[in-house]
């Protein structure tokens, strides 16, 4: 009945009688005022918040309000454009105060265990995207209406008791504050819910806001309900939301508004989310895409709709019991993101977690127990000071500080009792005599004080002292009285006095008097006989205190000559001495005061005395002469404790008359206490020892031992069960885990260690110096085993292999030591030097090895670069750049620390500066998962539990737990209890306990069920069958670049089953049936006609060509639209430059979006004049094409019905059979080929290419399927163009130019003539035809939807420009495709896709797709397929989207959904999918088309090439397999039958520039190896067999440029860009030899064979070549196995440079002649294009075969004598050499930079940039003709 007064509401305001101002305080400017609005009186508060303008309920904080309702409901107004505070103190059912704070100030939400701050958006409009926006121009009042039940339950896991105090705080209008357990409305009536029948509970007369008549209440006030549902929090920002009910929103809202929703995420740091709260607006259901929004005509409004408010009741009463639902219910546990989850704004990005949360809203992930973390103990001692070390009452503990936690030690089992709740170093202990309260104080904040219920461990309250530091504390005996000494922020000494006997009974603690004084105070101290009385001393000062009549006075004793002595410590003696007085002072005095006469009786001091002779000292009297510093004293009943600054405890009896107990320590004694019982004396030193001496027994034991300056790092031992710690006080130590006891400490003054390991089999530690110097120390013998220097800087890395072979230690110079520590004495194996990151900090996860010891990682070369290497040869595997992980950051961000998981799978944890954990495959490289925002800061240490089950995070002072198994959004939980930074953690070796250092080590019990085996190991699935796995050395040929699944085909799906349409072969450009072609500037069509001067027309292809005249059309706008398009047919079909391009008055800037085509820059061009000579037959029949074009767009087509397939490869159309993988190559196009267009019948094909050298326009040509060849040929737009697309009927093209051409052309397929064209005003990014009406187009580009019509017989195209509505905000529409008839699906560059209804020309719905951009859409049926740069393709159940547009439709947006996810190897930029969406082909970015299939959920690699430019293509000596090696790093090798990609080899951030394969001689078959060359200049030897990495040299500074194995195969001779070439063995790995020949130029060609024809005037067996870029060729013989090597030939340009020669010197091209040993075949040695045959036997050409153009690349055939030659021309010539004939061939669209024969002479290779074409060399001479042994030429 006590609280039956507060029902059912209380008026806070009346109950503290504000105005009065007697129980309630206010400061700053703060008046009564008139509102308006509200018309009464309100209290306006005007200051800033750091002003103190507040006013605060009750007076002061000693008081309570005691009020125990539910809910507070805060009436306000902030004023606009200003900062407010709501504060509140609520007590919880254990005594704990909690602080709540609210404010529109705060941009992230922040908890302790004791506080909670909310931002709270309050404004005129949404709150942008993260960001608080304050500078509302109009603020509206508000109903905050708080659950503080539920806010105490989900954030802080208390029960709420009752409300403590508020204050509000500038700057805002306040009407009053009201607390009820009833759930008010305040939007209804008593009348409306009346009248509606509802269960609901209108807000009472006094609260309610008046509204006008006929109005609605959110046009005029806000309602913010925090948590938004009853049950939970609400996991965005406060946030507000002036949006009414949604039946009252579609009846008036005059304009497209967002639809309102509330976005779901889950919550943060083990407690749900609690940023901004979500508002009190239109009910809605929990959906799980939370960015849809729905856009409301004035059309739609219903007619004859109830009142706003009645139906905002009504729709809550079917909610549910009142209660408001308007954000879905979040999951409760913790998302990963390290800031709140924002309650966005309508086009808000969503994160990757949210995301994962949308698809499955109602499922909640548990994370328990929940705190599954206790601390079980700590290991330090002070912190502040070493000082406050006290006994419990009956002397079984005691009671310390260990910085912010405070420990209850139990002397006699060592078990520790740790409370929690400061967060800041303790400042100050005291102890009630009866062990029942506990006081604290911290350092920062400001004198923060907490009481503890000692017994229990509960703080029964928190307050802040008047004085800003405290140092000292005392109570009373009872407890009634607690006194402080401190000082204010003038630095004046304070005394406080606080009455605490009410604190147990529920009370508040009540400042009783303070007061300032002038003198120091060093300790102070209530007399246990009579709480009233105190005393103190400090310098020069002695002072008794008393308390009386609510004030502290004082009154100094006379010291007389001791007045300038610094006094310590005090202490009151027994009863029987009188109670006297003792003060110690650091001379050396002890002084014995009479209290009640206060006078000084006897003073002594403590002198050191020796004997002469002895260098040990005896024992102590007093006396003069020079004495010792006493810090502290203590006193019982006969005795008297002093500790002195000399180390030494000792025990006097209390006349000083001898010593009778003393213990040294190994520092200066700053604390001692003697037990309630007078048997044990406590002594504490400067060196964080902390122990007692036991005076019956007269032994000394040690409690504590720690260190004096925070843990740098930390190492575990498996088998003991023991820790190893560095500290910044110079010290290792190593302690027991299971007692928390130290076992061995190292000190180093000189030098301080950094970093530290354990052996793992042996007792052996190995430590790393700030000197550079890595030691090894037996913990048996505890000496020293081994001193190694091979750093030059501070040792950043310290770590031993878990098999215990080697040790690897890595310095801030950069350089990593590799050692072999199997042995006792450990021995440098290897010195890397600028491998590891420069000028790093020492962190205990620098270097990581994995569980197999196989893998080594670590951060370096720089600090974005994350590299893994073999941890036995050191050489590299992989290398990733983490700053390329996160391209939207506007950061780069840098690796800080690895960690390796268990495996399988093998997973690499890297943890970034931008506060993102990634998770790595240690194999491949790829991204597996990303852990965004894990920390507010960056994570400088990670450690992984051994099942994979929790992930241990640390940053700042907090530690993370995380549930790691879980993919979508882990849950996490925070602890806090450090009072400094965090500097590592990791897990026990058990597992079940896990350590945090910084400050101290704490040791943490894991409370969760007992360890697991790993995901995907063998334990982990008894049941599952068994697996094959590869070596750990073989897992490195997975496709790094590759985020996708799969790897190249073993058998293609069949997508269909009718049989796949025979094509017919085009295999070269229009030509007569003579099969021969010219290109010449003299024949072919004028530039007039817009046929490309390249090509010649054939006899039976018309070449459309229509004469341009007329006026100008296509102008934006018509006279019946001011925004309508229109534009109408040419009279001659054909618009001139005059029309339609006059409108381009300066060309646009490339859009910032990716679905944009931009052309490859090339450097080569179309050859003005070749003539070539005609033969019987074509020798060069092309017969595959390696690769697909990645930088095309919409450049795939497929039709399943027929089994038609086609994609882009530079210049090429290739159309594959996808059941025998066979080819068909349609040529023609001079130009990279943008984009593809495939007829809806499948029997038309267009393709398009840029403009060229020889054509200012580009070509479109129209392909007949099944006779695949080129119907015709158009051309209209200038630069490229962007898109193609065929109308429903196959009646029209659509042809769209790319940003510099801005051109929309439409064609009649017919006739093939252009009927109207037009220009347009801004890039266009995408076209398409409504395949519901062939008369209807659409267009996408900037911020706008144009949609086309196509009116009369004449094809005049209508258009009419619809802009993105606001709320999607400004952007690029990139992609579009029509779904169910009137839809059309639109993507933006920021991820969004929205949905336009064509039919009245408006966006209805739009939902956060990606978090990049997408630039492919595709739609069948009720499903929608989204294509991003972000490397995500994603498939959408969007069949409720037509229901959506209806009018009163009552279907959700929840109905729209994301089906599945797979994640690719690049960008996707084509995409082709089955009328089911069931599968499909996918092209992306990195060259690979993909084959999906969305039942399976898989990916399998169908085409595959290089991304970058191929440098060298090899053979093996079977010629069954080839391998290519390209500028993105890998090394790949393929079959040589089926053209498949086999295996891969992959070094990131480096170009392998060369490649040789080993010859048959050098082993057996199945030992095959590739040597490659890098661009760092590495050479890597990789096993064929082996599939792994066998060997990795670094034989050149610069980089490799050519390569080859001596004919045995036992060496390797290498040249490099500067012209070194370097001779190395291979099983050995040493370079032997270095020739400086060519220094000075780059090599470009280096080959050996052995020496079969003459001595040359040289005895040697082998004879190997050189060539470089100076035109110099040298020819040496050589004996590798001996080391002998001489010059046999030199070559040389005869004249570097011609009048009409090109600019440089060509490339020097030479290689011996496989059909005569005896020559050598040169091309760019001489000043004219040619190949000239040179012979080493009479040293001089022989015979000469000019050449069109200076050659890039040659190949001779191994069979017949024919010479392969590439030009920079684009041409790849053919020339025999027996006949004297020529052939020239097309098909590349960039310089023939490679040309290759197979050894069996059958086929060539040839590349040009990443493309490479498999030529078959025809005719019966292909093998034959002369032999290897024929006679020499001339």
């Amino acid at each position: 009945m006590a609280k039956a007064w507060q029902r059912p509401f209380v008026n806070v305001f009346r109950h503290c009688r504000v105005g009065e101002w007697r129980r309630c305080s206010r400061e700053g400017d703060v008046a009564a005022v008139t509102d308006k609005s509200l018309r009464c009186a309100v209290y306006r508060i005007r200051d800033a918040p750091s002003a103190d303008g507040y006013i605060q309920l009750p007076g002061t904080s000693m008081q309570s309000l005691g009020l125990t309702g539910r809910y507070l409901y805060v009436l306000f107004r902030p004023l606009p454009g200003k900062h407010f505070i709501i504060q509140l103190d609520v007590a919880t059912k254990d005594g704990q105060v909690v602080r709540m704070s609210f404010s529109n100030l705060f941009k992230e939400f922040k908890s302790t265990a004791t506080w909670l701050q909310f931002p709270l958006i309050c404004g005129a409009g949404a709150a942008t995207k993260g960001r608080t926006r304050v500078g509302a121009s109009v603020a509206r009042w508000t109903c905050l209406q708080l659950d503080l039940r539920n806010i105490l339950l989900v954030y802080v896991n208390r029960r709420y008791s009752h409300l403590k105090s508020v204050k509000l705080c500038a700057s805002l209008l306040v009407k009053s504050l009201y607390t009820s357990d009833l759930c008010f409305d305040p939007t209804l009536t008593v009348a409306e819910a009346q009248r509606a029948r509802l269960r609901v509970t209108p807000v009472p007369r006094e609260m309610a806001f008046p509204v006008p008549k006929d109005e609605s209440w959110y046009d005029h006030y806000v309602h913010i309900r925090f948590p938004s549902d009853s049950s939970e929090a609400s996991p965005g920002p406060v946030q507000e939301s002036r949006s009414p009910p949604e039946a009252d929103f579609l009846g008036r809202v005059p304009r497209l508004l967002p639809h309102p929703g509330a976005s779901s995420s889950a919550a943060q740091d083990g407690a749900p989310s609690a940023g901004p709260i979500a508002p009190c607006q239109a009910p809605s259901v929990p959906r799980p895409l939370p960015e849809v929004s729905l856009f409301c005509e004035p059309s739609e409004v219903p007619t004859g709709s109830e009142p706003s408010a009645l139906a905002h009741a009504r729709h809550k009463h079917a909610a549910g019991n009142g209660d408001d639902v308007s954000a879905p219910k979040p999951t409760v546990e913790p998302a990963v993101r390290g800031d709140v989850a924002v309650h966005k704004p309508f086009g808000g990005k969503q994160s990757k977690q949210e995301v994962a949360l949308a698809k499955h809203p109602f499922q909640k992930r548990s994370f328990l127990p929940d705190p599954i973390l206790r601390l079980k103990g700590v290991v330090g001692f002070g912190g502040h000071s070493t000082k406050w070390a006290l006994w419990t009452k009956d002397g079984s503990a005691v009671v310390y500080p260990c910085h912010a936690v405070i420990v209850v030690l139990r002397t006699d089992t060592r078990e520790q009792r740790c409370l929690l709740g400061h967060t800041d170093k303790v400042s100050a202990l005291a102890l009630d005599g009866d062990d029942v309260l506990l006081a604290s104080a911290q350092a920062r904040p400001s004198s923060m004080l907490r009481l503890w219920d000692f017994g229990t461990g509960a703080c029964l309250s928190l307050f802040r002292s008047p004085a800003h530091t405290l140092c000292s504390l005392s109570f009373s005996r009872g407890g009634a009285l607690l006194c402080g000494v401190g000082k204010d922020r003038q630095g004046r000494t304070v005394v406080v006095a606080w009455g605490t006997a009410q604190v147990g009974r529920g009370g508040e603690p009540v400042l009783l008097a303070k007061t300032h004084t002038g003198v120091d105070i060093q300790a102070f101290e209530v007399a246990f006989f009579d709480e009233t009385r105190m005393a103190s001393c400090g310098q020069g000062s002695v002072r008794l205190w008393r308390l009386r009549g609510g004030q502290l006075r004082s009154c100094p004793v006379d010291l007389g000559e001791h007045r300038v002595l610094e006094l310590t410590d005090l202490a009151f003696g027994p009863a029987h001495d009188g109670h006297m007085l003792y003060v110690c002072c650091r001379s050396g005095h002890i002084l014995e005061i009479d209290h009640q006469h206060m006078a000084v009786r006897h003073t002594r001091r403590l002198l050191p005395v020796w004997t002469p002779g002895s260098p040990v000292s005896q024992k102590q009297t007093f006396g003069s002469g020079p004495g010792i510093s006493i810090s502290s004293l203590s006193t019982s009943q006969a005795t008297c404790a002093v500790g002195s600054k000399d180390g030494y405890l000792r025990l006097w009896p209390l006349d000083f008359s001898s010593v009778l107990l003393e213990a040294e320590h190994e520092g200066p004694v700053t604390w001692v206490r003697i037990s309630p019982d007078g048997l044990r004396v406590l002594s504490a030193t400067s060196l964080g020892h902390l122990g007692f001496l036991d005076v019956p027994s007269r032994e000394y034991r040690v409690l504590v031992r720690s260190h004096t300056a925070p843990v740098l790092a930390l190492a575990t031992e498996c088998s003991h069960g023991q820790l190893a710690t560095v500290s910044q006080d110079h010290t290792v130590r190593v302690w027991d885990l299971a007692t928390l006891q130290q076992l061995h400490d190292l000190r180093s003054p000189e030098e301080a260690p950094c970093t530290v390991a354990f052996h793992p089999t042996r007792p052996a530690l190995f430590c790393g110096f700030s000197s550079g110097a890595v030691r090894s120390f037996s913990l048996e013998s505890a000496e020293v085993l081994a001193a190694h220097r091979c750093h030059q800087g501070p040792v950043t890395g310290l770590a031993a292999s878990p098999d215990g072979s080697l040790l690897f230690s890595s310095c801030s110079s950069g350089t990593l030591a590799q050692y072999h520590c199997a042995a006792t004495q450990c021995r440098v194996l290897r010195v890397a030097a600028n491998v590891v990151c420069r000028d790093a900090h020492p962190t205990p996860n620098a270097l990581v090895l994995s569980g197999d010891s196989h893998l080594l990682a670590f951060v370096g070369p720089s600090k974005y670069v994350v590299t893994v290497m073999n941890a036995a040869s050191l050489e590299e595997l992989l290398r990733v750049d983490v700053s390329a992980l996160d391209l939207a950051s506007a950061r780069l961000a840098s690796a800080v620390a690895l960690c390796f998981g268990p495996g399988p799978p093998g997973h690499l944890l890297v943890s970034t500066s931008s506060s993102t954990v990634v998770v790595l495959d240690s194999t491949s490289g790829r991204v597996v998962r990303e852990l965004p925002a894990v920390h507010s800061g960056a994570c400088p240490s990670l450690a992984l539990s051994r099942d994979a089950r929790f992930l241990l995070t640390a940053a700042d002072r907090a530690i993370k737990l995380w549930d790691y198994p879980t993919q979508a959004c882990p849950g996490c939980q925070v602890y806090i209890g450090h009072s400094e930074p965090v500097r590592a953690v990791a897990f026990a070796p058990d597992q079940q306990r896990l350590l945090s250092v910084g400050d101290a080590i704490f040791l943490w019990d894991i409370l969760g069920p007992l360890e697991r085996s790993p995901p995907g190991s063998a334990g982990d699935s008894p049941g599952a069958p068994p697996t094959c796995e590869a070596s750990p050395d073989a897992r490195q040929l997975e496709d790094v670049v590759s985020g996708a699944h799969g790897l190249p085909r073993q058998q293609v799906p069949k997508p269909s089953q009718a049989s796949p349409l025979q094509l017919g072969v085009c295999a070269g450009l229009l030509r007569d049936d003579d099969a021969a072609f010219s290109w010449s500037d003299e024949e072919g069509p004028s530039e007039e006609s817009h046929i490309p001067k390249g090509l010649r027309q054939g006899s039976s292809l018309p070449v459309l060509v229509k004469e341009a005249s007329g006026a100008g059309d296509g102008v934006w706008g018509s006279p019946g639209d001011p925004r309508g398009l229109s534009m109408h047919p040419h009279p001659h079909g054909w618009p001139s430059a005059q029309g339609t391009r006059k409108a381009q008055v300066c060309p646009s800037a490339r859009p910032d979006c990716y679905k944009h085509f931009v052309a490859r820059y090339k450097t080569s061009s179309l050859p003005k004049s070749a003539s070539v000579s005609r033969g019987s037959a074509e020798r060069l029949l092309l017969k595959a094409v390696m690769g697909y074009n990645g930088n095309g767009r919409a450049n795939v087509v497929w039709k399943p019905d027929t089994g038609f397939f086609a994609y882009t490869s530079g210049c090429l159309v290739v159309v594959e059979d996808l059941h025998s993988g066979a080819q068909q190559h349609w040529l023609g196009h001079p130009e990279e080929i943008s984009t593809l267009a495939l007829s809806h019948d499948a029997q038309v094909l267009a393709s398009a290419s840029g403009c060229s050298s020889t054509a200012s326009r580009c070509q479109i040509r129209i392909w007949n399927v099944p006779g695949g060849s080129c119907r015709q040929l158009i051309s209209y737009h200038s630069t490229a163009v962007q898109a193609l697309a065929f109308s429903p009927d196959d009646e029209l093209l659509v042809t769209l130019g790319d940003y510099g051409d801005r051109t929309l052309a439409l064609w009649s397929m017919a006739t093939c003539e252009l009927l109207s064209a037009t220009c347009l005003p801004e890039p266009v990014h995408g076209v398409a035809f409504n395949p519901w009406d062939a008369g209807e187009l659409a267009c996408v580009g900037q911020c706008a939807v144009t949609l086309w019509l196509l009116c009369g017989p004449n094809a005049s195209l209508q258009g009419r420009r619809e802009p993105l509505p606001e709320e999607l905000g400004a952007g690029e529409l990139t992609s579009l495709c029509y779904g169910a008839a009137p839809l059309l699906y639109c993507g933006s560059n920021a991820g969004q896709v929205c949905v336009w209804d064509t039919s009245a020309s408006r966006c209805f719905l739009a939902w956060e797709a990606d978090d990049g951009e997408i630039g492919v859409l595709l739609c069948s049926g009720t499903r929608l397929v989204s294509g991003s740069n972000t490397r995500r393709l994603r498939l959408w159940a969007v069949g409720a989207v037509p229901e959506l547009r209806c009018k009163d439709s009552r279907a959700r947006s929840s109905s729209v959904f994301m089906e599945r996810e797979l994640t690719l190897d690049g960008a996707v930029v084509s995409a082709v999918f089955h009328d089911t969406m069931d599968m499909g082909v996918v092209g992306t970015t990195a060259g690979t088309l993909w084959y999906v299939s969305w039942v399976e959920g898989s990916s399998t690699r169908l085409i595959s090439g290089h991304r970058s430019k191929v440098n060298e293509v090899v053979f093996s000596p079977s010629a069954s397999h080839w391998a290519t090696c390209s500028d993105d790093g890998s090394v790949r090798v393929w079959s040589l039958d089926s053209m498949e990609l086999l295996i891969q080899f992959q070094v990131l951030n480096q170009s392998c520039l060369c490649l040789a394969w080993s010859p048959a001689s050098c082993a057996r078959p199945e030992q095959q190896q590739v040597a490659a060359g890098y661009s760092d200049g590495t050479l890597r030897v990789f096993s064929i067999s082996r599939i792994a990495m066998e060997l990795k040299m670094h034989p050149h500074r610069a980089a490799l440029t050519a390569i080859a194995y001596s004919a045995d195969g036992q060496t390797i001779l290498s040249g490099d860009k500067d012209g070194l070439v370097a001779v190395s063995r291979p099983r050995t790995g040493m370079t032997f030899r270095v020739l400086s020949d060519h220094r000075g130029a780059l090599i470009s060609t280096v080959q050996s064979r052995s020496k079969e024809h003459g001595d040359f005037g040289a005895q040697w067996a082998d004879l190997w070549l050189a060539a470089s870029s100076d035109q110099r060729i040298s020819v040496w013989a050589a004996n590798w196995p001996q080391g002998h090597c001489e010059l046999v030939d030199w070559l040389s340009s005869p004249s570097p440079t011609l009048m009409e020669g090109p600019s440089q010197p060509p490339s020097s091209l030479v290689a011996f002649c496989p059909w005569d040993g005896a020559l050598l075949v040169c091309a760019g040695l001489g000043v004219r294009p040619e190949v000239v045959f040179y012979s080493l036997h009479q040293k001089q050409v022989v015979e000469r075969i000019p050449l069109p153009f200076f050659a890039v690349s040659l190949s001779l055939s191994p069979g017949a004598r024919l010479v392969a030659v590439g030009f920079a021309e684009r041409v790849l010539r053919l020339v025999d050499c027996e006949s004297g004939t020529m052939q020239d061939f097309a098909g590349h669209d960039d310089l023939v930079q490679l040309c290759r024969f197979a050894p069996s002479a059958r086929l060539l290779f040839s590349a040009a940039h990443s493309e490479i074409l498999v030529w078959e060399v025809a005719g019966p001479w292909a093998a034959g003709g002369a032999s290897g042994s024929g006679p020499p030429l001339g």
